[in-house]
């Protein structure tokens, strides 16, 4: 029968799936989901970002979609859908469910909690460093992050839908709208210092040159009418046009080095005032010169812009004279030297490339004449170790994220499984053997059910392994395994319990639906309840349903996964556990249905249905060593063992069926208890009857 269950098992999981990229939505759902006065654009992207519009009809932000761009799979395998709408300075202007198969919210908590999560993202900005959860350890652990309240009972299921979002805006961010700050804005740090002079700035690129002769401006007006406006350019080919440096004066460093004193202490002074601008320091050496006879100070330069990721940096005039160091060489003394300033917290990051834009211009004609243009552009960068980032948070993973939120239940869940498995690994026999035993192992059990269930949300379920499925039948991702670290923890004393017991330690210890049907039965026999026992046959044939369950989940899995929610309802571990019977009157019926059953017979779901049961009595092949003590009697003549297995694991010839086994212990507790153990009963006999034989009938044998 096991190979029989091992060939069906591993049918089902070698069954071959193409997973498909999933299509943006049509416009329309889009479009009506879009909060008026704004209207939805045009679509920029296959992956369905679209242009937000104003009423104006001008383009003030994007819309798209998390499932295109950040597929990450929900713990029903399919990805969680969500609608942004984002501003053009990186704002959330909307975010909005659209579909999801999450189990806990298609008809266990409702939608209603899962929507108003995503509320708490309108007028957040994607600079701000988000979690799920509350403020880590002490008061200014994290004090720059924002905290999104949870979902009890689903703050798994949120992880992964905030995510999701996190992952899609920041795919839209840095494709479209690469000017907005991803984070702090760098400021010069203060406590660096460096011993610098001009030659080392211009040799560690602290000071960017650029140079654009006569020859080369003259060939960008070639073929227009203004090629011949400018005889000096064709008269010396070779000149200089344009001879600009440029250079960041926000670190201290850097500007000491560059300007004289009287102009440094200028300087000084004028970013205490202006502590958000970064000047920057531009000299001109050839004959364009930097600005037009027009230009008013303190305003923004005529011929000079400049942009960072392809969008507009703000530059204004800082209005400082402006005196050079002394080894400065006599060229850039002699030349037109400005200080512009920009603001960081719009966007601007000294530390990337930047590009400084200079317009040659050229005008045709003595009256109203024609004006043409042409960019000339520089690019330069300042290196991070000149800056500092305050408020900066590196954040932490999702899944570290889920352990601090779930510190303290870790550390109970974590000191729970360190007492339990050496106990039964290393002292099976002994706890076995104690008067005390069912009510330990009750104890064990009540644990299991109100700390792992009801308060840790741990009770494991077939979803995820089929979940791990999908996402491996798609390509998908993995990391939705994390994002429960309680559950996972579980799940990792479960895999150890297949090596080390088979499917015992879970559904014998750990599982809280199963505890629940134990202390049914047990409630069941104090009323004198007549208890159903099935025959040998009718119970052999009874065990096969739930293999016949997993194939089918395996196959709604694998070829409709849109219904997996609602196959996997077949656990009515979400109403029982997860919810507390708290749902739609016929998820509870059906829950209490098998907890009343097993008032009369024995963990009857556990026994005959449990799909995720027959999976762990499939993983069980991995079991290493057969740990339930037998003697040579068990089986012949004894049978007591087997009479007394209320699971009906145990063969007439004494065989273990290590899965249908659930490591309650009571064969055990018969094998080690010289009152109930056949065989040693008869041994005692015998040595009794031996010891009268020769005349000592008052010695005590020692069992």
């Amino acid at each position: 029968m096991g190979r029989w269950r091992l060939a069906l098992a591993a049918l089902a999981w070698l069954c071959l799936a193409v997973g498909a990229v999933a299509a943006p939505s049509d416009r329309a759902r889009i479009a009506e989901a879009v909060r008026a006065p704004m209207a939805l654009g045009e679509a920029i992207t296959e992956t369905g970002v679209y242009e937000l519009l104003n009423s104006g009809g001008a383009h003030v932000g994007y819309v798209f979609e998390t499932e295109p761009l950040a597929p990450l799979p929900g713990f029903s395998g399919a990805p969680i859908n969500v609608l942004v709408t984002l501003d053009l300075e990186g704002r959330f202007l909307n975010v909005r469910l659209l579909d999801h198969n999450e189990p806990i919210f298609v008809s266990g908590l409702g939608e209603a909690p899962f929507r108003a999560f995503f509320e708490q993202y309108e007028g957040r900005s994607i600079s701000e460093p988000m979690v799920v959860g509350t403020p880590y350890g002490d008061a200014t652990a994290g004090g720059a992050l924002v905290y999104l309240d949870g979902v009890t009972k689903a703050t798994a299921s949120v992880r992964i839908a905030h995510e999701s979002v996190l992952a899609a805006t920041l795919a839209v961010a840095r494709e479209k709208m690469q000017g907005v700050a991803a984070g702090p804005p760098a400021y010069p740090d203060p406590d660096h210092a460096e011993d610098l002079d001009w030659q080392s700035l211009v040799d560690q690129g602290l000071v960017r040159h650029h140079v654009v002769t006569n020859a080369e401006v003259q060939a960008r007006f070639e073929g227009t009418v203004w090629e011949r406006d400018d005889p000096d350019a064709t008269a010396d080919p070779d000149a200089a046009y344009l001879d600009l440096w440029i250079a960041d004066l926000g670190p201290p460093s850097i500007a000491r080095a560059l300007l004289d004193d009287a102009t440094y202490e200028d300087l000084r002074r004028f970013m205490e005032i202006s502590d958000h601008d970064e000047p920057i320091l531009v000299v001109e050496t050839g004959r364009h010169g930097l600005v037009s006879d027009e230009f008013v100070r303190n305003t923004a330069p005529d011929w000079l812009s400049a942009e960072q990721d392809g969008l507009p940096i703000a530059l204004r005039d800082a209005d400082l004279f402006v005196g050079l160091a002394g080894d400065v060489p006599d060229a850039l003394h002699d030349g037109v030297a400005m200080v512009l300033r920009t603001d960081r917290r719009l966007g601007f990051d000294p530390t990337r490339d930047w590009t400084l834009k200079v317009q040659a211009v050229r005008s045709h004609g003595m009256f109203q004449p024609e004006i043409g243009s042409e960019t000339l552009a520089v690019t330069h960068a300042t290196p991070e170790r000149f800056f500092s980032r305050p408020g900066a948070v590196t954040r932490l993973s999702p899944f570290e994220e889920a352990v601090r939120g779930r510190a303290d239940d870790l550390a109970v869940l974590g000191g729970l499984l360190v007492l339990l498995l050496p106990v039964l690994l290393f002292a099976q026999s002994r706890l076995a053997g104690l008067r005390a035993y069912t009510p330990v192992r009750l104890g064990v059990l009540a644990v299991a059910l109100g700390f792992v269930g009801w308060w840790g949300q741990g009770q494991l379920s077939i979803v995820t392994p089929l979940a791990t499925l999908q996402a491996a039948l798609s390509g998908g991702s993995f990391a939705f395994l994390v994002y429960d670290p309680f559950s996972a923890l579980v799940w990792v004393a479960a895999l150890a319990g297949l090596v080390l017991w088979g499917r015992g330690l879970f559904c014998g210890w750990l599982c809280p639906f199963g505890a629940l049907q134990e202390f049914a039965n047990h409630l069941g026999r104090r009323l004198g309840l007549r208890q159903i026992e099935p025959s040998a046959a009718l119970d052999a044939r009874l065990k096969w349903i739930k293999y016949g369950v997993l194939a089918a989940l395996v196959a709604v899995t694998i070829w409709v996964p849109q219904h997996l929610d609602k196959a996997a309802e077949v656990e009515p571990f979400k109403t029982a556990i997860t919810t507390f019977f708290v749902r739609e009157w016929y998820w509870a019926a059906y829950a209490l249905f098998w907890v009343f059953l097993s008032m009369v017979l024995f963990k009857g779901f556990c026994r005959y249905v449990c799909p995720l049961g027959a999976l762990m009595a499939v993983g069980g092949v991995l079991r290493i060593r057969r740990w339930i003590p037998r003697r040579a009697e068990c089986g012949a003549p004894c049978q007591l063992c087997r009479v007394e297995c209320a699971y009906g694991a145990i063969a007439k010839s004494g065989r273990i069926d290590y899965s249908e086994c659930f490591q309650c212990l009571d064969c055990v507790t018969i094998h080690e208890d010289p009152k109930q153990c056949v065989p040693l009963v008869l041994a005692a006999r015998a040595e009794k009857r031996r010891r009268r034989a020769t005349g000592h009938p008052n010695v005590v044998v020692a069992e």
